[in-house]
């Protein structure tokens, strides 16, 4: 109960941070001069054509409602609903995302029940790690030379070591005991891995997968920027290039809301496989 008020509380803190932060932001933006309040002179020298500048909310707010009431209209290559940029992210960012979990799972596996593998693949894992993500986008796009398929392994590189290394720390942080009582009722090295380990690692793991979905989902939107075409990265540059700061701002918050469901996605996930001893 006591929870249930902390929870609503701090919804109620949330919404009035909100509204203050927005009238705030409303204030801020000076109001425009209309064409007859102002001087010959600033006529004469192009001051009533319209200037670029930080939008007021309210015009934000008018522009997410003109795109979310149509969100998957295709009006040509240029002219996309945004319901269509994101799906094509989503579709770059997951693809690169589960092909990399079927490598790192596997591999965090046999790290982490080997110190032999550990040691062998240690400095090729401290190599790689520390490279940008984008700084592969280069050499991907001249080998493979196909923008989707370029896209798509930059977030395959980039979401492969979070998982990787929690997957190692949270096998390798297994009690040896209950590896030693499985050993004891004879069971397999498979058996004892998909029954004693994978559950007792199973949150670590979880915990890696969130890391990188929030890494792929920044990376895909700078990627995007650089390859073009579609999806919401290329939606956000498109527009700063026509100069349409309201639509960059929205498409902004649609980044983050989107970040936000897939974290909030594995943070359930990551409730589930809590494992109690």
């Amino acid at each position: 109960m006591a929870q249930l008020s902390l929870n609503k509380r701090a919804a109620l803190l949330s919404i009035v941070l909100l509204i203050v932060g927005l009238l705030i932001w409303e204030a801020a933006i000076p109001a425009q001069k209309a064409a007859a309040e102002l001087t010959e002179y600033e006529r004469l020298t192009g001051g009533g054509a319209p200037k670029a500048g930080i939008p007021p909310p309210s015009k934000v707010i008018a522009k997410a409602w003109e795109e979310l009431s149509n969100p998957f209209y295709d009006a040509g290559p240029n002219d996309k609903g945004i319901g269509i940029q994101i799906g094509y992210s989503l579709y770059r960012v997951l693809t690169g995302y589960f092909l990399a979990a079927l490598v790192a799972i596997p591999l965090g596996f046999l790290i982490g029940m080997s110190p032999v593998a550990y040691k062998a693949l240690n400095p090729f894992i401290q190599v790689l790690r520390p490279i940008s993500p984008l700084a592969w986008m280069p050499l991907a796009l001249f080998i493979i030379q196909d923008s989707e398929a370029s896209a798509i392994f930059v977030i395959f590189i980039c979401s492969i070591w979070p998982m990787l290394l929690n997957t190692a720390f949270g096998v390798a942080g297994v009690r040896k005991d209950w590896v030693n009582v499985a050993r004891t009722h004879e069971l397999g090295a498979l058996k004892t891995a998909f029954t004693v380990i994978l559950p007792a690692a199973a949150p670590t793991i979880v915990t890696g997968m969130r890391i990188s979905i929030g890494i792929a989902w920044l990376v895909i939107v700078a990627a995007e920027m650089l390859v073009g075409g579609t999806g919401i990265g290329y939606y956000v540059w498109n527009e700063w290039n026509n100069l349409d700061l309201t639509s960059v701002i929205f498409s902004i918050l649609m980044i983050g809301v989107v970040g936000m469901l897939l974290d909030t996605a594995f943070g359930l996930l990551q409730r589930k496989v809590a494992y109690v001893e």
